[in-house]
C-alpha cells in the first residue's frame, strides 16, 4: 500500500485539478437519486391517482434530467481526469528519467536495458491505470455506494441490513485477494521484464545471431522468458477465475435476500410498492460501484507491483556529487596527479596504488596488456567510478570534492568503441556543444578528416546514421567521435584507443588532427601504434593493475623490460607496419 500511496503523492501539485474532480463525483453520486425515487413516486403516488396523472410528464422529464446531469457531469469528470492523470504520470516519468541520469555507472553494470525501459514505459504505464481507475472509478464507486447504503437504512432499516448483508464478506474476500495477489503481480511484470530485455538484446546482437547462426537457439532461448511469462499470468489468471465470479456470486445473494425479506414486508404492508420497486432500484446502484471496485482491486495489485518497480529506481543511491560539490575553475592549468590510487570492481581489484604524474599540457601515453587497467585510469579520471582509495588531482584539487558536471565540462573523451546515438550527424556532434554553428561542425569534422565522407552523405549534416552509427563504417564513426571532442576544445582529453578503428592512412591524418588538439592540452592517450604514443611527454606501463615502467619511449626501449618486450611482439605496431 506504501508504494501506491506513493503515486497518489504526486496528486498534491494539483488540487485545482483534485476539487474539480471531487465536485464532479459528488454531482454524479447525487444524480443517481433521481431516477429510483422518480420511479417509486410514480408508482405510489401517480399512477394509482387518475388526478395527478398530468404530473407523469413531469417525473419521466425530472428522471430524464437526472440522466442528463449525472452523464454531463461525468464527461466533464472524464475530461478533468485525463487531464490530471496526464500531468501526474508526465511527472512521474520525468523524475523517474532525471533519476536515471543521476545514478552511478556501478548502477547499470547490474542492470539490463531492456529492464530498464521497461520500467520506465510499461510499468510507468501500469501506474497510470492506478490513477485512471483509482481516481475516475475509485472515487466515484466508493462515494456511491455510500450515498446509496445510506439511504437504504432511511427507507427500511431490516430490508438493507438483509440487502448489505454480503458487503463484509466481499470486503474480506478482496483483502484475501489482495494481501496474497502481490507476489503474483511482482513476479508477471519481472517475467515481462525478463523478455522485454532478452529481445532488447538480441535485436541489438542480431548480426553475431546470423553471424554464429545461432537463430534456432536464440529462438528457444525466447520461447523459455516467453513460456515464464505465459505461466505467471496463468498463475494470475487461475485467481481472478475464481475471485471475480465468486464476488458475483456474493452479490447476487444480496437481491435475493431482497427479494426475499423485501416481498415480505410488502405482504405485511410495511413496504409500499413503490419503495420495493426502489430498493431494487437502488440495490442494483448499490452493488455495480462494489463490482467495479472488485475490477479495479486487481489493476491496483497490477500498478502496485509497477509502483514497486518504479520506485526501486527513484529510491536507489545517487551518483556522488553528481551535481553538488566544487567547481573547477573557468580556466585550468590542466596538472593532473593520481597518488597511491587503488580501485577494485566488486570484489575484483583493477588498480593497485598506481602514481601518474601529468604536468600542464603534456600528453601521457598508458600501455600494457589487455585487462591492465589503462581504461580503468580514465574512468577514475572522469569520475565514471570513485577510486577505492588514494586521491586523484587537477591542479591541486581533489577531483571527489568537484561536482561531476563541472569536472567533466572539462573532459573531451573519445571511447575505444565509438557511440553515436540514432539521430543526425549535427545532432551528433552538437552533444558536446550545444550552441556549436555550422561553421564550428564543419571545422571540427575537417580536423578530424571527416569532411569528405560527411559532404557526400545524402543530407550532409542532417543525415540520419542509424542506431548505434550502423549506416556508418566504423572508421567513419570514430572521425565523428573524434570530431565531437575537438568541437568540445576541452583542456582535458582523454583518448581510449582512438584511432583503432580507421586504416593506416586515415590514422596518420586524425593523429596530425591530434596532435594539433593536444598542444598545449594536457592529455592521457591509450594506443597501441608507436606514432601515436612514441611522441608522449611519459610513457607508463601497468601491468595487473599497477604501474610497472615509466619514461619516455626511448628510455624505456634502452631500458629492455616490458615496453621493450611488448615492442618485440608486436603488441605495439611499428610505423613501418602502418
Amino acid at each position: 500500500m506504501k508504494s501506491i500511496l506513493r503515486v497518489f503523492s504526486y496528486l498534491r501539485h494539483y488540487p485545482w485539478l483534485a476539487v474539480a474532480q471531487l465536485f464532479c463525483a459528488v454531482g454524479m453520486t447525487l444524480a443517481v437519486f433521481v431516477f429510483p425515487n422518480a420511479t417509486g413516486h410514480v408508482i405510489d403516488k401517480i399512477i394509482p391517482n387518475p388526478r395527478r396523472h398530468a404530473e407523469f410528464i413531469f417525473w419521466i422529464v425530472f428522471a430524464l434530467l437526472g440522466f442528463l446531469t449525472k452523464d454531463g457531469l461525468n464527461m466533464l469528470r472524464i475530461f478533468i481526469n485525463n487531464t490530471f492523470e496526464q500531468k501526474v504520470i508526465f511527472d512521474i516519468r520525468s523524475d523517474l528519467y532525471a533519476k536515471i541520469q543521476r545514478l552511478p555507472l556501478r548502477w547499470f553494470d547490474t542492470r539490463r536495458t531492456g529492464d530498464i525501459m521497461t520500467r520506465v514505459v510499461e510499468d510507468v504505464t501500469n501506474m497510470e491505470r492506478v490513477l485512471i481507475d483509482g481516481v475516475e472509478q475509485g472515487l466515484v464507486a466508493a462515494l456511491q455506494v455510500l450515498g446509496i447504503g445510506i439511504y437504504l437504512f432511511f427507507l427500511n432499516p431490516t430490508v438493507a441490513a438483509w440487502a448489505t448483508l454480503p458487503v463484509p464478506f466481499l470486503a474480506l474476500s478482496a483483502w484475501i485477494y489482495s494481501t496474497r495477489g502481490r507476489d503474483r503481480y511482482r513476479n508477471q511484470r519481472d517475467a515481462a521484464s525478463d523478455l522485454n530485455a532478452l529481445l532488447h538484446d538480441n535485436i541489438s546482437g542480431v548480426r553475431q545471431i546470423k553471424a554464429y547462426a545461432a537463430e534456432t537457439a536464440e529462438h528457444a532461448r525466447f520461447n523459455r522468458f516467453s513460456d515464464r511469462l505465459r505461466r505467471t499470468t496463468l498463475r494470475m489468471m487461475k485467481w481472478w477465475a475464481v475471485y471475480s465470479p465468486g464476488m458475483s456470486f456474493l452479490r447476487m445473494t444480496g437481491y435475493v435476500l431482497v427479494l426475499a425479506f423485501g416481498g415480505a414486508a410488502v405482504m405485511q404492508d410495511a413496504l409500499t410498492i413503490g419503495d420495493f420497486t426502489k430498493f431494487l432500484l437502488f440495490l442494483s446502484l448499490f452493488y455495480e460501484p462494489i463490482d467495479r471496485l472488485n475490477s479495479l482491486n486487481q489493476m491496483l495489485l497490477s500498478g502496485r507491483a509497477a509502483a514497486d518497480r518504479v520506485f526501486e529506481i527513484l529510491d536507489a543511491t545517487n551518483e556522488p556529487n553528481a551535481t553538488e560539490g566544487a567547481l573547477l575553475p573557468d580556466n585550468i592549468a590542466g596538472h593532473v596527479r593520481f597518488d597511491r590510487v587503488s580501485f577494485a570492481y566488486q570484489e575484483q581489484p583493477t588498480l593497485h596504488e598506481v602514481t601518474l604524474d601529468a604536468p600542464p599540457g603534456q600528453t601521457i601515453a598508458l600501455v600494457g596488456s589487455t585487462g591492465a587497467g589503462k581504461t580503468t585510469v580514465l574512468s577514475l579520471l572522469a569520475r565514471f567510478y570513485e577510486a577505492t582509495s588514494g586521491t586523484i588531482t587537477i591542479d591541486g584539487i581533489p577531483i571527489h570534492t568537484l561536482a561531476k558536471s563541472s569536472l567533466r565540462e572539462r573532459l573531451a573523451y573519445v571511447t575505444q568503441e565509438p557511440f553515436l546515438f540514432n539521430g543526425t550527424v549535427r545532432e551528433n556532434l552538437l552533444l558536446s556543444k550545444r550552441d556549436a554553428t555550422d561553421t564550428d561542425l564543419w571545422h571540427a569534422l575537417t580536423t578530424a578528416h571527416a569532411e569528405c565522407f560527411v559532404r557526400e552523405l545524402p543530407e550532409q549534416l542532417d543525415t540520419n546514421v542509424g542506431e548505434r552509427g550502423v549506416k556508418l563504417s566504423g572508421g567513419e564513426k570514430q572521425r565523428l567521435s573524434i570530431a565531437r571532442a575537438l568541437l568540445k576544445n576541452a583542456p582535458l582529453l582523454l583518448l581510449d584507443e582512438a584511432t583503432a578503428s580507421v586504416d593506416s592512412e586515415t590514422e596518420r591524418q586524425i593523429q596530425e588532427a591530434l596532435d594539433r588538439l593536444m598542444k598545449n592540452r594536457t592529455a592521457f592517450v591509450i594506443a597501441h601504434r608507436l606514432s601515436t604514443i612514441q611522441n608522449a611527454g611519459c610513457i607508463y606501463v601497468l601491468e595487473k593493475g599497477a604501474v610497472i615502467e615509466q619514461g619516455t619511449h626511448a628510455t624505456l626501449l634502452a631500458q629492455g623490460g616490458k615496453y621493450a618486450e611488448l615492442c618485440r611482439k608486436s603488441f605495439l605496431t611499428t610505423e613501418q607496419t602502418l
